[in-house]
């Protein structure tokens, strides 16, 4: 039997989705409720609020917590916390509404219930300040703070009861693991060294080249896919995801990775994402997260290596979870393989530099991609991927297919 580690917070997993008779009455009674429409980021973490991913999380955040969390990542009671969980509204809704009162939090997309919040407190933030500690910048072109600062002006806290995996399941199916189930796949398998592979792109030969050295030293690798949203121009998590099975069932050994995904969107908010993903990647069983060149990042808003440098910054008793630090990797020609700034004595010159911009690029434009940068099998998909979009294009601007 493996011993999976122990979940945030060192108790057991906290998942607030109702099931049952307390989900069917709960139900009932959200439809004569108030109803506030939620972001799609808000949706994101109100389903790994229910899921556990959130753990011991119970609700949002209210001032106090905000405030810890921005300037000293910790909330009022002490839970290291390195990213507010917060919901808005506009000043409108939020005077209408009454602390002590119950709440239906609705999909952004179809309108259905998702959860029921019970107000204990609303309050305004400063956002600039959110955005200069979360984000390390307060400039607009940075998506994260784009988002913050169109949010509402009025934050709403309390605890929630989760009525619905917002579609997550049923879009996804198996591949939508809650962290009760990637724990007891672990420990099927035998597993307790497990290292977390976080990505929103498809894998090419630098990431391949990541996974398998952590399974060098680790019982496996969960490959953990963002299915939430992304900025423009990003690969949607159906093709991204088929892509990522393709090359685990060609390039790696059986019953040495899980693929799964999870629900939230992208903030890019650099280092401190990073820590984010270790804390809740700790919840789904895993004891390592993978933590490559400007994990989280976007654009230049961040060094490569910061989000390596944050987890020495924290207290070392924050997390259970140990990022694994791996410098830059690339396919170096006079190495005859993939290597890495630790292990390859070559120049640039020497070096194919790879990166999913870089993939993006090439792809959109129907550039070739050079042998080393990708497996065969996953640019197949890509490249059909990419023409579908262009002939959607066509359609659009002539009216019919260039087919």
């Amino acid at each position: 039997m493996s011993k999976v580690i122990v979940p945030h917070g060192g108790g057991s997993l906290e998942p607030l989705l109702l099931a049952g008779e307390a989900l069917a009455g709960e139900r009932v009674r959200a439809q004569t409720l108030r109803s506030i429409r939620v972001s799609s980021r808000e949706k994101g973490d109100l389903v790994m609020l229910g899921i556990g991913g959130f753990t011991p999380l119970t609700g949002f955040m209210g001032r106090d917590d905000w405030a810890g969390v921005c300037d000293r990542m910790h909330t009022s009671a002490g839970l290291f916390w390195p990213i507010p969980i917060t919901l808005s509204t506009d000043e409108a809704t939020a005077a209408s509404i009454a602390t002590g009162e119950d709440v239906a939090l609705v999909d952004p997309d179809d309108g259905g219930i998702l959860a029921v919040l019970s107000v204990t407190e609303k309050y305004r933030i400063d956002k600039a300040h959110e955005c200069a500690a979360v984000f390390r910048t307060t400039d607009p072109e940075h998506p994260g703070v784009r988002a913050v600062m169109g949010q509402g002006e009025v934050n709403l806290a309390g605890p929630v009861r989760v009525l619905d995996d917002g579609g997550f399941k049923a879009r996804y199916g198996a591949l939508f693991m809650t962290p009760a189930e990637t724990r007891a796949e672990f420990t099927r398998l035998g597993w307790s060294r497990v290292a977390a592979f976080q990505t929103r792109n498809p894998m090419h030969r630098s990431h391949e080249y990541l996974a398998k050295v952590a399974i060098e030293v680790c019982d496996g690798v969960l490959v953990h896919s963002l299915l939430g949203n992304l900025k423009p121009g990003d690969i949607p998590a159906e093709v991204r995801t088929r892509a990522i099975g393709t090359l685990i069932e060609k390039y790696f050994v059986p019953r040495t990775v899980v693929q799964a995904g999870y629900p939230l969107d992208m903030r890019y908010a650099g280092p401190r994402e990073a820590l984010l993903h270790a804390l809740f990647r700790q919840n789904y069983g895993c004891a390592y997260l993978i933590v490559g060149r400007d994990h989280a990042g976007v654009g230049s808003y961040y060094g490569p290596f910061d989000a390596h440098r944050i987890f020495d910054e924290i207290p070392s008793d924050a997390l259970a979870i140990r990022p694994l630090k791996l410098d830059w990797t690339f396919w170096c020609y006079r190495c005859g393989g993939m290597a890495s700034g630790r292990t390859c004595p070559h120049d640039d010159a020497d070096r194919l530099l790879v990166s999913g911009t870089k993939l993006r690029k090439w792809l959109s434009e129907g550039s070739p991609v050079p042998a080393e940068f990708s497996r065969p099998e996953v640019l197949e998909l890509l490249r059909a991927y990419y023409a579908g979009l262009d002939e959607k294009v066509e359609v659009k601007l002539t009216g019919h297919s260039a087919r």
